[in-house]
């Protein structure tokens, strides 16, 4: 397939897929609560990026089921993220949260987020590999795509790691971070003021090819 055909479907599918409707049914959707209160000043830069975490650490699966299990989470902190955080008290059964995620799981977070923000005022200080070893309690890997944690560079998971081979984006057969920046300078020439535009029209090709 050329890049012309290529670059014109994906730009076709970025503008049918980018649109607020399947926001609604995203785990984005949860930051972005609490981005709004933010920018009316009712909630603070730590309540966004909590939820961030939490969010992203339990998008694995159906989104409905994502977006379920992350207002659970929310209600368990009382959509207080930062104060729920800093309090220290977690839930913390072996019960799941979402999947295979456990409540007690949630609490390890919860304890990583509360000793980093007892020192420091903004994730944005952490390397993508600090946050997986200091925030996610991961061993450091700096080959690894970090899905959860890129928002710059295109969230590699295996399914817009499929659609980028079929389409020949990419030969590379390794998910991995040398992949994930190869599909992303790709969509800059094709998105050259939002490259990860072409997430949606990676996800959507995903979605069409099932159908």
């Amino acid at each position: 397939m050329d890049y012309n055909t290529v670059a014109e479907r994906l730009r076709l599918l970025a503008m049918e897929y980018n649109s607020p409707e399947y926001f609604i049914t995203d785990p984005i959707s949860i930051p972005k609560h609490f981005f709004l209160l933010y920018k009316n000043e009712e909630a603070t830069l730590q309540d966004i990026e909590i939820s961030a975490v939490i969010a992203a650490h339990l998008a694995w699966g159906r989104r409905d089921m994502i977006v379920r299990d992350c207002r659970r989470a929310m209600d368990e902190m009382r959509w207080n993220p930062y104060c729920y955080v800093m309090k220290g008290e977690y839930r913390r059964e072996d019960k799941s949260l979402h999947r295979t995620i456990k409540w007690s799981e949630f609490a390890l977070i919860c304890e990583r987020l509360k000793d980093f923000y007892s020192k420091e005022k903004s994730l944005e200080s952490l390397s993508p590999d600090e946050i997986r070893e200091r925030i996610y309690g991961k061993k450091s890997d700096k080959n690894a795509a970090n899905k959860k944690i890129h928002m710059l560079i295109i969230p590699l998971d295996v399914h817009v790691h499929r659609s980028a081979l079929e389409l020949e984006i990419t030969k590379r057969k390794s998910a991995d971070i040398r992949t994930a920046v190869e599909i992303t300078d790709f969509l800059t020439k094709v998105f050259p003021d939002d490259p990860c535009l072409g997430d949606f029209a990676l996800f959507a090709y995903a979605a069409s090819r099932k159908k």
